[in-house]
């Protein structure tokens, strides 16, 4: 099966890339990291408390990714997708089966880590690197619409996440990866996915 890591800071792209490569080919399925943030009455207060909450590793429930990944890569097959709701901090599960699968998108601001701590010699690494305030307003039309956020409170968070996305990935985390591909511009992504699907 082949393992595709996405990452980029909030707004850059990887879910809209992700879907893109969904379309142009057949068997695959996304793991979205935006889905498998922590739930309840703790997320509640610590995303108050904590400045940046969900662009640090406290707010991820790495287990529970872990365990729809390794479902996932080693059965080749999903029984259901997960949808995380920002507003109540709680993840709906959704029955939908996917067979067959031939590639594994893992998307999101998590991606990079992830791709470090599974520690799969055999995957391709996809970082986006979009102009800030391209994300931002990006960010924007996102948070305003789907996560109940004011413009104010919107930006704030987008800065700080910008902040916290480098911080974590500087200097550069992925070593000597022959796999690995950056997209600066639009022109990028079909050069860079004839590489990884021919």
């Amino acid at each position: 099966m082949k393992l595709i890591f996405i990452s980029g800071p909030s707004g850059s792209g990887k879910t809209t890339l992700s879907n893109q490569i969904i379309k142009k080919n057949k068997n695959g399925f996304v793991l979205s990291t935006d889905n498998y943030y922590k739930t309840g009455l703790i997320s509640k207060f610590l995303s108050k408390l904590v400045r940046g909450f969900f662009d640090k590793r406290i707010s991820f429930n790495y287990k529970l990714f872990k365990k729809d990944f390794d479902f996932v890569y080693q059965n080749r097959i999903s029984m259901h997708d997960r949808y995380y709701n920002f507003e109540k901090k709680t993840i709906q599960n959704v029955f939908n089966e996917t067979n067959n699968i031939s590639f594994l998108i893992v998307e999101g601001i998590f991606a990079k880590e992830i791709s470090k701590k599974l520690n799969n010699q055999n995957y391709y690494f996809i970082e986006i690197k979009t102009k800030k305030n391209e994300c931002l307003k990006r960010v924007l039309q996102r948070d305003l619409k789907e996560r109940g956020k004011d413009k104010k409170q919107a930006k704030n968070d987008f800065l700080t996440s910008w902040d916290i996305y480098y911080e974590k990935f500087y200097p550069n985390s992925i070593n000597n990866n022959t796999n690995k591909f950056i997209i600066r511009k639009n022109s990028d992504t079909d050069e860079i996915l004839k590489k990884i699907f021919n």
